[in-house]
């Protein structure tokens, strides 16, 4: 028997690390936007990120890069022995399938209404005035819905947005996940909120100079595993991660020198991004063995960090003494009024700055208007006043503004329609992954409270970072944890957590 040609697999291989160059420099020309970019750069660099965008979507797309994989798939490599070459063929063929029913026009297209789009975000959300966002939402929703109809469904649009995010979701799963969640959480929401009126809403009142936080912040995230070698931090009005290459992954956050939680979590939950970016293979860095696999992990990637661990007992048994260091009237709390604070519970209107509670309940909301938008029921100048009702019914709060309330986040500007329930997804599979490590690792309590997080790191590292796009999301955490993501969990910690 003749041993299979390679040479497909070699050209396939070869043509990823060329559409990797590509979508790196998208990355940093994307990240440079967001935080230092000049205004009047804005038209050029929509022609430069569409540039990009359409020139990688077009070398991807070529016919040729379909007969590689089939004669790849034709070699058994796709099954074969060699586990990284059969993520990458197994990969390829399906971005291959999604990415060829888009052309390359209404990539480019797609891409400048996200950077217009996006500015526009940023001038309506200061100003707090839905109406100068609307024309632009409503371009970004008309070209979401029309790259879903090329993508194809069965069901829902939804689905087809959600391939992208979260591969196997479905937005009929989703929606009976929401219906046991909401209720679940409206049972646990009263109760909590009734504990967490023993802790005084100014407990940590005072003054946090920014420069503080940012050093404050610095030293936990490099503790907790993220490499400043290889990254760094800066400020933008909404927090994120952007991994632009290997040895090169960018955070963000932003700064309340009245609160320096949102910043400290901000950078917790982004670093937790970070680490996942750093953790994958670097020599497979731009092939789906190098690859993060899903939203969904992702985000469990970042709650993990920022809930599990930074709003843990043993968190701040730790680091009290260093806030403390940089916040001197912090020396007179305990951890345990640090641990009380930090997980107040109570409805509030910024989803980033949510408590674990009534976090869910932001998702929900947003799922809802997305799919209702999409499928023709809400009109977009309608979405100030759908969002305002909705948010009362599930928080009990009047939305004063828009900047409180459907201005709040970025990822209408971005394009980014199906990817708020990445962050439920996240939640659950987090909760699950940090009681299965537990269970791995029962020293890891004593290792959490010595500020020692090597092992959950390196659990992490092990269990998710390295497998790239190895398996699907599902069958990863199957892998992980021994069983299928389970709502059980996440529900079981919120009830010790908050009501116990």
């Amino acid at each position: 028997m003749s041993s299979p040609d390679f040479s497909a697999y070699g050209h396939l291989h070869a043509r990823a690390r060329e559409i990797a160059l590509l979508n790196s420099t998208a990355a940093l020309l994307y990240w440079d936007q967001q935080t230092f970019m000049p205004t009047k750069a804005l038209d050029f660099r929509a022609e430069q990120l569409s540039y990009f965008n359409g020139k990688a979507h077009a070398m991807f797309t070529a016919p040729e890069v379909g007969d590689w994989i089939s004669a790849c798939e034709d070699a058994g490599l796709a099954d074969g022995p060699d586990v990284e070459m059969g993520t990458n063929v197994r990969g390829w063929r399906r971005h291959y399938a999604r990415a060829t029913r888009l052309p390359t026009e209404l990539v480019e297209r797609n891409e400048r209404a996200k950077i217009h789009a996006n500015a526009a975000w940023e001038k309506a959300r200061d100003a707090s005035d839905f109406s100068a966002f609307a024309p632009h939402l409503k371009t970004v929703f008309g070209l979401t819905r029309q790259m879903a109809d090329l993508w194809g469904y069965e069901a829902s649009p939804y689905d087809a947005l959600l391939e992208g995010f979260e591969p196997g979701a479905r937005a009929a799963e989703l929606a009976a996940l929401f219906d046991v969640l909401r209720p679940a959480v409206g049972g646990l929401l009263g109760p909590a909120v009734e504990r967490s009126a023993r802790v005084p809403a100014d407990l940590l009142a005072g003054h946090y100079p920014a420069a503080a936080q940012q050093a404050f912040n610095a030293e936990v995230a490099a503790a907790i595993g993220f490499d400043f070698e290889a990254g760094g931090i800066a400020t933008t009005t909404h927090p994120f991660c952007s991994g632009v290459a290997p040895g090169d992954c960018r955070l963000t956050t932003r700064y309340d020198e009245e609160n320096f939680l949102v910043s400290l979590y901000g950078v917790m939950h982004e670093a937790g991004h970070g680490m996942y970016e750093q953790g994958l293979p670097p020599g497979a860095y731009g092939t789906p063995a190098g690859t993060a696999v899903s939203l969904g992990i992702h985000e469990s990637q970042s709650r993990l960090w920022e809930n599990q661990v930074g709003r843990g007992r043993e968190f701040w048994e730790h680091w009290l003494p260093r806030a403390a260091h940089y916040f001197p009237h912090l020396t007179r709390r305990t951890p345990e009024e640090l641990f009380a604070a930090v997980n107040r519970v109570r409805p509030s209107f910024i989803r980033v700055e949510a408590d674990q509670v009534t976090y869910d309940l932001h998702i929900i909301l947003r799922f809802g208007l997305e799919r209702r938008i999409l499928d023709g029921e809400l009109a977009i100048r309608d979405v100030p006043a759908a969002w305002n009702e909705e948010f009362e019914k599930s928080l009990g709060l009047k939305v004063s503004d828009d900047a409180h309330g459907c201005l709040q986040d970025i990822h209408w500007s971005e394009g980014l329609i199906g990817y708020f329930p990445t962050y439920t997804l996240g939640n659950l599979n987090a909760a699950q992954l940090f009681r299965r490590a537990l269970a791995d690792r029962p020293a890891l309590p004593g290792e959490l409270a010595a500020g020692r997080y090597g092992g959950l790191l390196g659990w992490l590292r092990e269990k998710v970072h390295q497998q790239g796009e190895r398996f699907l999301p599902g069958k990863l955490i199957e892998q992980a944890t021994g069983e299928p993501t389970r709502v059980e969990y996440y529900l079981e910690g919120l009830r010790e957590k908050f009501t116990q």
